[in-house]
């Protein structure tokens, strides 16, 4: 595909995106470097004034699993897994964070999972503000397995 620019447009009025006001800003042609930011807003602030961490976790969700599969294909199944957030320090500006996926990681995947077994990779994603200190720490756990009629015959 040639522009993502439809399909970043089309994500960033996903209303569970659109209505904590996060953004991504940039999908790469390859579909495997995405950026999202979340500024601080009235409707994303929390009691003390900071980033909700509700907020700063949904940041993270869609990207990796929707990364992995563009990038495997059809022929995978792929699903979230497990996530954890560890919080660093209050988000008091706009946050980033930035997905970045390899081809070392997709042939990892494709090796882990020739067999018809289920592969879980692991992804960090720091959440950053504007000055670049780390906010949140995000641990994502995905499930990966290729379909039936990709499965090596064992």
């Amino acid at each position: 595909m040639k522009s993502w620019k439809w399909v970043r447009r089309l994500v960033n009025f996903w209303p569970p995106l659109f209505f904590t006001g996060i953004k991504a800003t940039h999908i790469s042609s390859d579909f495997r470097r995405i950026e999202v930011v979340l500024k601080l807003r009235f409707y994303n602030k929390n009691y003390l004034g900071t980033q909700f961490g509700g907020s700063l976790f949904a940041m993270t969700d869609p990207w990796y699993m929707l990364m992995l599969v563009y990038n495997l294909g059809p022929d995978y199944f792929v699903w979230d897994k497990s996530a954890h957030i560890d919080f660093i320090a209050p988000g008091r500006n706009a946050v980033k964070a930035v997905f970045v996926l390899d081809e070392a990681t997709l042939e990892r995947i494709r090796a882990h999972t020739a067999d018809g077994k289920k592969y879980l990779p692991n992804f960090a994603i720091d959440v950053v503000d504007e000055h670049g200190h780390l906010i949140a720490r995000v641990h994502r756990t995905l499930y990966v397995r290729a379909k039936p009629h990709k499965r090596a015959a064992g």
